[in-house]
């Protein structure tokens, strides 16, 4: 997910706004403790959609694969006071985890912690969503936006992380892997959607945002 020079990757966040020490603990702690961190938003990412969050200044979320956290924490920091967000992931072993640092950062009457599979558990959500976004398994992206699109506010927005897919979506070698294939196929679905306005941020592994019409 390194699309630039490293010194220039630095350069970008030591130019962007510092993560808090809550954050910046639960990155490391990531990072040591937990399989696949690099599925961690990160600083970077985590302050952009810190900045979305707080120029959409949603009052419901639905958050689609929370692992440890740290994106559902950098949501919160732009929701309105009575906003909310709904965060579904399917390990259970990382709830723990994700609602210490919720607490920590003073988050916790606004996350809402869901386990289970999400194409069950989005039905049962009666909310008009603000922003949708989603950072769980790949396959199920079309499924997902499918699922949530007529719960979106019109002007509301649909936002789906590693759209890039580590380069994969332009390596022709790798177009028929389950998840490059699924990420191919929701990008140019999304592309042929009259329904939204999308732009594709090449941010980290890349940031598809689509706005409802």
């Amino acid at each position: 997910m390194n699309f630039l020079d490293p010194k220039l990757d630095e350069y970008v966040v030591q130019h962007s706004e510092n993560e808090s020490d809550e954050l910046k603990e639960l990155n490391r702690r990531t990072w040591i403790e937990i399989l696949n961190p690099r599925m961690i938003a990160g600083h970077f990412q985590g302050r952009v959609l810190s900045m979305l969050s707080h120029m959409i200044q949603p009052k419901n979320i639905l958050e689609i694969g929370t692992f440890t956290g740290y994106s559902a924490i950098c949501w919160a920091e732009g929701l309105q006071d009575d906003g909310s967000i709904h965060t579904i992931d399917i390990n259970e072993e990382l709830e723990e985890m994700a609602r210490e640092y919720v607490e920590k950062t003073g988050h916790q009457g606004k996350v809402n912690f869901h386990i289970g599979n999400a194409l069950d558990i989005i039905p049962t959500l009666e909310h008009q969503w603000d922003i949708v976004f989603l950072d769980a398994d790949k396959s199920n992206y079309t499924n997902y936006y499918h699922q949530v699109f007529d719960r979106v506010k019109p002007g509301g927005y649909i936002i789906a992380d590693n759209v890039l897919w580590n380069g994969k979506v332009i390596d022709e070698k790798t177009f028929s892997e389950i998840d490059t294939k699924a990420i191919l196929e929701f990008n140019e679905m999304v592309q042929n959607d009259n329904r939204v306005q999308n732009v594709l941020f090449p941010i980290r592994d890349g940031l598809m945002v689509a706005r409802k019409l």
